[in-house]
């Protein structure tokens, strides 16, 4: 979707990107256009190379060129060899594409530039998308309706079908539970599948939680049964050998009986108390960092359930994105930038 957008304006990147190499060839240049920066009291002190196979690095580059639109026309006044100023109509173009871009940008960051797991924020962060392409789908802007048009294309066909593990893992966030999939389906899909896909995702989630309280159930009566075997043998006592034998194997017997009775009775559903339980607010602890809160850890450090931190450990710790190859050996987050202090 980010290299439709891109796509519209690959004339413009080209020039601006031949810009900032022409710019920074000579010290002279530089210089010169440093002079023109200080001139007109720009914040900014930096343009921003870009790697042309990572569409987020042409991203920053384009958003650091828009603060010195002014700078490159007064620039070409004083560098007769500049031919590659972009227009005014240019400037217009990359602003509209970055305004859109912006938001999935964001999202990089959000989903893989954390130091924790991130699949609980990721149903968030795609339903942000989604309201931003529908609201520019109908633009008065022809040029962004048409760009916009192209991109929503693709974004229906890729998350036309309800997403059960995006889902189940914002439910399992403490702060959202099922408040998450009511606020962003009636936002993600027509009006006629909210309640299908909201029942298709419960649904799944309770055999998902069925599924792990089978397993901690049979682990409960495997350790209590092996208990008791281990424990069947006679004690020593005053009385003779065999009344204290069989005394000992009836009360295992009976303890067996009882272990294996109260292993299949029902359980008090976790699920249901989890939800009973309310959204997790900073009111109920002031020492968490609601905004940025590891929801990994907080089921690791809850002693209130027994079988949902394990299910939850499962879903959340999922990687949910992944890492280009030429990003993992980056030492930095840009691939060159050339600052104009003077």
């Amino acid at each position: 979707m980010v290299q439709d957008g891109l796509s519209r304006i690959k004339e413009i990147v080209d020039t601006i990107r031949n810009s900032v190499e022409f710019i920074n060839k000579t010290d002279g240049r530089r210089l010169q256009f440093a002079e023109i920066v200080r001139q007109l009291q720009l914040p900014e002190k930096m343009l921003i190379y870009d790697c042309k196979t990572r569409w987020n690095s042409t991203y920053e580059m384009l958003t650091c060129a828009l603060k010195f639109q002014d700078v490159f026309p007064r620039y070409r006044d004083r560098e007769p060899n500049y031919d590659f100023c972009p227009t005014t109509e240019d400037w217009e173009k990359v602003s509209k594409v970055c305004n859109i871009l912006k938001t999935f940008w964001t999202a990089t960051h959000v989903i893989p530039g954390s130091d924790y797991p991130t699949a609980n924020l990721y149903l968030n962060e795609v339903c942000r998308i989604k309201v931003l392409l529908d609201s520019k789908v109908d633009d008065e802007d022809d040029f962004v309706r048409s760009m916009v048009q192209k991109m929503k294309l693709k974004f229906d066909k890729y998350w036309g079908e309800c997403n059960l593990l995006m889902s189940i893992a914002a439910i399992l966030d403490p702060r959202c539970k099922m408040r998450v999939i009511n606020y962003c389906f009636p936002l993600l899909y027509p009006s006629h599948e909210v309640q299908s896909n909201i029942g298709k995702v419960r649904q799944a989630l309770y055999d998902l939680y069925d599924e792990y309280v089978e397993i901690h159930v049979s682990g409960q009566s495997g350790s209590s049964s092996q208990l008791l075997i281990g424990s069947d043998h006679p004690t020593k006592s005053s009385s003779s050998a065999s009344s204290s034998v069989s005394h000992v194997s009836g009360m295992s017997e009976f303890l067996t009986h009882i272990a294996t009775v109260e292993s299949v009775q029902p359980v008090k559903n976790e699920l249901d108390t989890y939800f009973e339980d309310g959204l997790l607010t900073a009111a109920d602890d002031s020492t968490i960092d609601i905004v940025n809160l590891d929801a990994l850890k907080w089921w690791k450090d809850t002693t209130k359930y027994k079988i949902l931190p394990k299910m939850a450990a499962d879903i959340l710790a999922i990687p949910i994105s992944t890492v280009a190859s030429e990003a993992t050996f980056s030492a930095g987050t840009r691939i060159g930038v050339v600052s104009y202090t003077g």
